[in-house]
Order: structure tokens, then sequence, then C-alpha cells
């Protein structure tokens, strides 16, 4: 249910963002894994509650439980969006990250400048299948470095180790060298 609400929820625009006269494809696009959306639920839980002290609780407060409830319905919307807008990118060119509610923010890396990537799967990751990626470039300065809660990080990192051999930045493979003597 949670989930169908979500998909009503407007996404970021990916396709403005694409190379596409150079020939660039999404090859993944990964939304935050639901455990970020914790929050917003219990604000959403705390507004309800509010909402009924206002209609049980004393007349006189009433009006500061509904208010209140507003205003924490409002904080849970935007934390919502916040979450649902913020996507990384992986593309047959680079990865970028696109974040923003009133304003967009995208992050772009060439998949050239990728020396490494760090995975982390705390044990509650590993329970409910995400982790945290830390991208490691020649240029330590980027907005690209950290992209936390991504749902199932080891296909994710696959996914993007295969891009960079395909691209044809690592060198050849052990099997590819044999197989080249041959």
């Amino acid at each position: 249910m949670i989930r169908a609400l979500l998909d009503r929820l407007p996404d970021q625009e990916i396709d403005s963002h694409l190379l596409v006269d150079e020939g660039e494809q999404v090859i993944d696009l990964v939304y935050h894994h639901d455990i970020v959306f914790w929050r917003p639920i219990a604000e959403a839980i705390g507004t309800v509650v509010l909402w009924t002290l206002a209609l049980i609780g004393p007349i006189q407060l009433g009006w500061l439980f509904l208010i209140g409830g507003f205003a924490l319905a409002v904080h849970a919307l935007y934390l919502t969006l916040r979450e649902r807008r913020d996507v990384f990118v992986v593309t047959n060119m680079r990865v970028f990250r696109a974040s923003g509610v009133f304003t967009v923010k995208i992050a772009t890396m060439p998949i050239t400048r990728i020396l490494d990537i760090t995975v982390e799967k705390p044990l509650l990751g590993r329970l409910l299948g995400y982790g945290h990626f830390t991208f490691e470039s020649a240029a330590q300065a980027q907005g690209l470095r950290n992209i936390r809660y991504i749902g199932d990080p080891d296909e994710r990192d696959l996914t993007i180790q295969r891009v960079v051999q395909r691209s044809g930045l690592r060198g050849r493979t052990i099997e590819q060298q044999l197989l080249e003597g041959r």
C-alpha cells in the first residue's frame, strides 16, 4: 500500500539529463531503500495522534494539537518527497545523482573517474537488504562520494563494475589475455 502511494509522487526528470546524442543509456535507476521512509511514517502516526488529541482532549488546547498535527504532516510529506526524489543513476558513460524537492542538484562522475567503490552493509542493512556506497576518484571533493541506503548493494556494485569493464577502462582480464595468446 505504501509503495503504491509512493509511486504516485513526482519523480526526477532523468531523461532531460542524459546525453542522448552521444548514445548515453540508463543501465540502472536506483531509488533509496524503503527503510528511509520510517521517519515520515512515524511523523504521520504522530499527526494522527495529535489530531485525535484535538478531538478528545481539552477543548482549550484543540487548536494547538490541530496546528501541531498539520505542521508534522507537512514535514512528513517533505521528508517523503526528499527521499523519493533522490535517485542514483548508472549509465553507460557515467554515474550521477539527482536530488532535491524545490531545487534540483545533479552530481556527476564519469565512469573513467571511478577508481574504487566501497560497499558498506551494516547489520540492519544486511537483514533488510540495503547498504551504502562510497566512491573514490582522483578528485576527492565531489558531490557523488557517499550514496546511502541503496537497495541490493551487491547487485548494484556488480552492475557498476560491469559498466566499467565494458567501457574498456580496466585492463584485460587474465582469461582474456590467455585467449588472445592462443
